[in-house]
């Protein structure tokens, strides 16, 4: 592969086949190092204060650190994560990037919509760990082959400070059972785990990834990742992207409470208006694939 491939914003026919068998697929190098400059300078104004949060934005304090178990050294040690960034004008660069929505759309279509955003800190001297779960288990949307996600790393991940871990082909399987994980003490808020897969961990792949690379995968794909177990962060920006032929399919009665931004296609900037499973008997509570719901840390 040469250095122009290697840089393409969109997948070619094997990168396509890759996702298609092991519900992902990584683009090195895909993001430029001054995008990531931008999003890292972003975060730690945010994280100390120097700017205003966005309208609609959570910045998630660590369970630990909540909990008084661990004081941190500075606000930034403090914070799990930033969710719901996209009326940040910076972050929201991000979601919008030409690179990553050459991609979704080759996964996709071309017409796409944002449906959730995230800008994951992990910092030292917490537990930290997300179990091995499925994206799936949060969205409202089906067909699960319609969605699709991304997670950039902004800088180096490796096994020491808790990347990602994936298991191939599990995208091909159903929506787990998840629950709260009782050998984790310390699980952040909303962290489930599938239930009943350690004979799938066996096959679990650790993703590596420098700064700027950048993984797509599938909604089912089992993956989570581990502690953080150096004195830095582990920080990574991510999204999830629809087509706009899926249906809402949970029984909540909120459908309008939240209207999904189009970002890609001839109807970008307006906001999703699809449909709803007409058969009311096919909804889904989601509640119903967490045990011990709404038991909650």
């Amino acid at each position: 592969m040469n250095a122009a491939d290697r840089h393409s914003p969109a997948l070619d026919a094997d990168e396509l086949a890759v996702y298609r068998e092991h519900g992902y697929v990584v683009k090195r190098g895909l993001i430029p190092q001054a995008d990531l400059a931008r999003w890292l300078a972003r975060l730690d104004d945010i994280l100390e204060e120097r700017v205003p949060k966005s309208e609609g934005m959570l910045v998630m304090k660590d369970v630990m650190v909540a909990k008084g178990k661990v004081a941190p050294g500075s606000r930034a040690e403090a914070i799990a994560k930033i969710q719901d960034y996209e009326k940040d004008p910076v972050l929201d660069t991000y979601t919008t990037h030409h690179a990553i929505l050459d991609v979704i759309e080759c996964i996709v279509g071309r017409d796409v919509q944002t449906i959730h955003t995230m800008l994951i800190n992990k910092p030292p001297n917490v537990d930290g760990r997300h179990p091995v779960h499925q994206d799936l288990l949060y969205f409202p949307f089906r067909p699960a082959d319609r969605i699709v996600a991304s997670w950039t790393a902004l800088e180096p991940v490796t096994k020491e400070n808790g990347c990602l871990v994936v298991v191939p082909g599990s995208q091909r399987g159903e929506l787990r059972t998840h629950e709260n994980p009782p050998d984790i003490e310390d699980l952040n808020f909303g962290y489930f785990g599938a239930a009943g897969i350690d004979a799938e961990l066996e096959n679990r792949v650790h993703l590596e990834m420098d700064p700027g690379d950048t993984v797509f995968f599938h909604p089912m794909l089992l993956h989570g990742s581990g502690r953080n177990r150096t004195q830095g962060f582990r920080r990574a920006i991510s999204a999830h992207y629809t087509a706009l032929d899926v249906e809402w399919v949970w029984k909540q009665d909120d459908f309008d409470a939240r209207r999904y931004r189009i970002v890609r296609g001839p109807r970008a900037g307006e906001r999703w208006a699809g449909a709803r499973t007409p058969d009311e008997d096919a909804r889904i509570d989601p509640r119903t694939l967490i045990k011990g719901f709404p038991r909650g840390r």
